[in-house]
């Protein structure tokens, strides 16, 4: 990389505006701060530093918006501009630690990117936001405080508004009365457990499933987590 750079005539870096820092001092808190919480080291391997070109030769650095602006000018959502890249969010994330990080195709990958994807293109992003258990455990391990969960479920409620699902509401309703009846909810359990059962997979998997494509659902369990639980509770007895 440094060679790459001493060699070239003109020297050309593109950069974030959020990745400015307010002195030169401040650079060796970030340096310790990114490592320890990306990989667990206490400093990175290397860090080049630039100061200006060799004489006859350019340097010339592109401070890049794309976006960044109007997420600042969102107040639920500009605090999510202080992410530093680390990838902690991601490590931690019970959903990103098993599909991997750009399994829901977008940039920046982990539940920091399923809140700055959806300020860019909100329409291509819509689903990444509810890509998510809402845990809280990426804000917990976050190094500079970003409130991820948080923001996860703004930006729930602000696609929700702008793309209404009647069919997903009515579906939500449904489910809400079935969680509030005990023996509803043991009968649609019983029920579903076989018909999942008997479904043929090529109901399940086939180019309309878009979520079945690169994923299989577990194997349907012979009997409810309650009704295991008063089987050993009897065999303890």
């Amino acid at each position: 990389a440094d060679m790459g750079v001493h060699l070239a005539d003109v020297h050309i870096a593109c950069m974030g505006i959020e990745k400015l820092i307010p002195r030169r001092n401040d650079l060796g808190v970030f340096l310790r701060l990114l490592a320890r919480s990306a990989t667990g080291q206490a400093i990175t391997n290397y860090t080049s530093h630039f100061r200006g070109p060799e004489k006859g030769k350019q340097i010339h650095l592109i401070l890049v918006d794309n976006g960044r602006t109007e997420q600042l000018g969102r107040e639920k959502f500009r605090n999510s501009l202080k992410c530093i890249r680390c990838g902690a969010c991601m490590n931690t994330c019970p959903i990103y630690r098993r599909s991997g990080g750009f399994s829901y195709q977008s940039t920046v990958p982990g539940p920091i990117g399923s809140i700055l994807s959806p300020g860019l293109d909100l329409k291509k992003y819509s689903s990444l936001p509810f890509a998510s258990t809402l845990c809280g455990s990426c804000t917990d391990v976050c190094p500079v405080k970003i409130n991820i969960h948080e923001q996860l479920y703004e930006w729930r409620q602000e696609i929700t508004k702008a793309n209404p699902n009647h069919a997903e509401s009515l579906s939500m309703k449904l489910a809400s009365g079935i969680f509030k009846s005990p023996l509803a909810y043991r009968i649609s359990g019983i029920l579903m457990r076989k018909l999942i059962k008997n479904l043929p997979d090529s109901l399940i998997y086939n180019p309309w499933n878009v979520w079945g494509k690169g994923r299989k659902l577990p194997e349907t369990p012979q009997e409810s987590f309650r009704n295991w639980y008063l089987n050993h509770r009897k065999n303890e007895q």
